[in-house]
């Protein structure tokens, strides 16, 4: 088996690439999946964020409130951090499981912190989708009804674009249409798979 690891930047078209790669019959993990899965109602992943963030974070059906803690996330680097230690093992547990247990001859392991978090060492190899800040402003501002400071705020919360296609073995550009992306997928996996 071989384990690719697929991420990229906030708008950037991972999840484009990711669903993609589904249609085509790949098994794709799915870490954001997992988290809304590991974050339900009633969960103790859920009861460990409401103690650390407070009951702010909370919609009244008992659900997470995702727009409060983004809010509270994406202003306080420490707040992020204390956040990630909450969910990071869990997601990695859940991801090693489903590896463990996965039929598949190629399998997409879907991280946005792939390097950032050090999900990097579940992967045989790196892939990201890259996109200009440019890009990513105008998907962000278009796609999540965010104002040119808002936008610009979340994408540099993240690790830069750049430094991601640095570390990752590949790099699928996606600064184009859709017809154009889905033509770089097919030259990576032509270039990953034979």
């Amino acid at each position: 088996m071989k384990v690719i690891g697929l991420t990229g930047g906030i708008a950037t078209g991972k999840s484009t690439v990711s669903k993609w790669l589904q249609k085509r019959g790949f098994q794709v993990i799915d870490a954001d999946q997992i988290v809304h899965e590991l974050q339900s109602i009633g969960s103790p992943m859920l009861a460990s964020i409401a103690a650390e963030f407070g009951k702010s974070v909370i919609c009244a059906d008992g659900s997470l409130d995702r727009k409060t803690l983004g809010q509270i996330i994406f202003n306080d680097p420490n707040a992020r951090h204390k956040l990630e230690a909450i969910m990071h093992p869990a997601v990695r547990a859940e991801c090693n499981e489903q590896i463990a247990q996965s039929q598949a001859n190629v399998l997409f392991l879907d991280v946005p912190l792939l390097f950032e978090a050090g999900f990097d060492d579940l992967a045989d190899v790196t892939v990201v989708v890259s996109a200009t800040e440019q890009t990513q402003l105008q998907r962000l501002m278009k796609r999540d009804e965010l104002s040119f400071d808002q936008a610009q705020e979340r994408i540099h919360s993240q690790m830069p674009i750049a430094e991601k296609s640095r570390r990752a073995n590949f790099v699928i550009d996606n600064n184009g249409n859709l017809c154009e992306l889905e033509e770089n997928i097919e030259r990576f996996l032509g270039e990953i798979i034979n």
